[in-house]
């Protein structure tokens, strides 16, 4: 979240990406950063121990979802 805080007050849109396991701690981070409405997405955990061929799977699933936070109409 702290990569997202920096980046959006450089007026960069950017979407955070955590493990299932940190859902709470993204919250959290962004309420205490002020940023209630900072875009995050969660992957299937784990990660820490995945193989490349695993990690590149996961981030092909996961690239829709991270272009719709980006995009998508917050208003």
């Amino acid at each position: 979240m702290h990569d997202n805080f920096w980046f959006e007050t450089q007026g960069i849109p950017a979407v955070a990406i955590a493990s299932s396991e940190f859902g709470q701690a993204a919250i959290a981070q962004r309420s205490a950063l002020g940023m209630n409405d900072a875009r995050y997405l969660l992957v299937p955990h784990p990660i820490q121990d995945a193989t490349d061929d695993e990690m590149r799977t996961k981030a092909q699933e996961a690239f829709g979802d991270v272009l719709k936070a980006l995009t998508q109409n917050d208003t």
